[in-house]
């Protein structure tokens, strides 16, 4: 893995590719990871003792919470499981219970090991489908039945083969197989049996929570009471191809080592985000809201799975001991301690994003790898324009974004993505039909676009 090999200060590096800013937020997930694998170097019994250090990252909408947590996960190629919170409902209410995202997660991380098992077996199962390919291009020649033989046949029979010429270098089958790699019989059609999805009885569940899962176990169910049905048609060779090495990597895969090895992966390396954290608080100023019971009852449920505990899954029982839990939230209108005691306890780090000024937003614009200014360059390449932003366009744009955020509700870098959908909407819609190759946006075309909308404030509510 990735991670074995990264160190915190290397981490940072990483995530400074994509997120402008958010040091403090930077250094405590990279600690938390490089934890990870610290524990899984420590010998013995204290291996299990040493839990994870939960995050609770706390600031506004659009600086970079999600986007941390999302690297993160492709940095250390984890289980990674983004979660609102607010989507949860306590036991004894109507909807999805706190335990269905371990199972989520656990869903997730046997898909991803299935995919690197099926990359493994890729060679031997595209071998073995066009040995399936030639069956149906050259069928094999009905054997004549052999009368049978004495000694002295079978001796004479060796000595004759001993003298016999060497056969030919290519077959007829292995001409069919180099046509098949080279591309020349794509076209082709050939005739197959194709394994149909058998429709699965409805079968409508009326209960409380946890039970959202119930569909797919059903279809598990009745998919090993009936077998799968197939039907003959004919399909082009290219098409058959694909489907007989999906078919053949099924055949190869261990489903029990895959299931091992995930659920493994989801205990020992499982990252959930919660967010909206905030959402599920109660406030305790006397003016109570609907929901605030189910809040409450959230909290509560959540506490076992964050703390360590053991939930069901329909590929076994899933320990939650290690998984890290990173939450967020804006707490605009509550606190952190508003959440109650026992949860507060369970997140021991928590880290203040800074809300993203001018500068920021220069910096979001032009510095990561996918920095909006070079997707919108990439897409009019498409068109066969070429797009230019001057320096102080850029700056003009922060600027406005800025102002924007100031005036209105303050929606972080996700004002840049308004921005320049609305600045460089009338080319985007004129593209496909302009004789010009290049277009460059300058200062005063940023402010005869925007400035407009930005100083009228009602105005920029609706549109910016």
């Amino acid at each position: 893995m990735t991670l074995k090999s990264l160190t915190p200060k290397e981490i940072v590096t990483e995530l400074n590719k994509y997120i402008i800013g958010q040091d403090n937020a930077k250094k405590f997930v990279a600690i938390a990871l490089r934890n990870r694998w610290r524990r899984q170097q420590v010998e013995g019994h204290l291996q299990e003792e040493i839990s994870p250090k939960n995050i609770i990252m706390i600031g506004p909408t659009g600086v970079g919470k999600t986007e941390i947590a999302r690297r993160l996960a492709r940095l250390a190629q984890s289980p990674f499981l983004k979660i609102e919170a607010s989507k949860f409902t306590e036991v004894g209410y109507v909807g999805r219970d706190v335990e269905s995202m371990v199972r989520d997660l656990t869903n997730l991380a046997v898909n991803m090991v299935r995919s690197e098992e099926r990359r493994k077996v890729d060679k031997r199962a595209a071998f073995l489908a066009e040995d399936r390919i030639l069956d149906l291009l050259v069928p094999p020649g009905p054997k004549p039945a052999a009368p049978p033989k004495s000694a002295d046949t079978k001796a004479l029979e060796s000595s004759v083969e001993a003298l016999k010429p060497a056969k030919p270098a290519l077959s007829t089958r292995e001409k069919f197989r180099q046509m098949l790699k080279d591309g020349k019989l794509d076209h082709k059609e050939v005739e197959m049996d194709v394994s149909q999805n058998m429709s699965m009885p409805m079968v409508e569940v009326f209960s409380n929570a946890g039970m959202e899962d119930m569909g797919s176990g059903l279809k598990d169910v009745f998919g090993k009471m009936f077998p799968q049905k197939s039907k003959r048609k004919k399909v082009q060779v290219s098409e058959a191809l694909r489907l007989l090495t999906m078919e053949e990597a099924e055949k190869l895969i261990d489903e029990d080592k895959v299931i091992q090895d995930a659920i493994r992966r989801t205990e020992q390396s499982g990252i959930i985000f919660l967010d909206e954290i905030d959402k599920i608080t109660s406030r305790h100023d006397g003016a109570h809201q609907g929901g605030e019971v189910s809040r409450e009852g959230v909290q509560r449920d959540l506490l076992p799975i964050v703390e360590g505990s053991n939930v069901n899954t329909k590929f076994g029982m899933v320990k939650t001991d290690h998984i890290l839990f990173i939450a967020s939230g804006a707490f605009h209108l509550c606190k952190p301690s508003d959440l109650i005691p026992e949860l507060q306890g369970r997140f021991p780090i928590r880290v203040e994003l800074d809300s993203l000024g001018e500068k920021e937003f220069y910096r979001i614009l032009t510095e990561p790898e996918n920095a909006l200014i070079k997707q919108y360059i990439a897409l009019m390449a498409t068109e066969g324009i070429k797009l230019i932003f001057d320096d102080e366009s850029i700056h003009e744009i922060a600027k406005i974004g800025a102002k924007v955020n100031q005036k209105t509700d303050n929606i972080g870098a996700r004002r840049l993505h308004t921005m320049l959908e609305r600045l460089l909407e009338d080319l985007s819609f004129n593209a496909p039909d302009m004789k010009e190759s290049e277009f460059k946006v300058t200062a005063s075309y940023v402010r005869e676009q925007l400035d407009n909308i930005a100083s009228d404030e009602d105005l920029s509510r609706f549109i910016l």
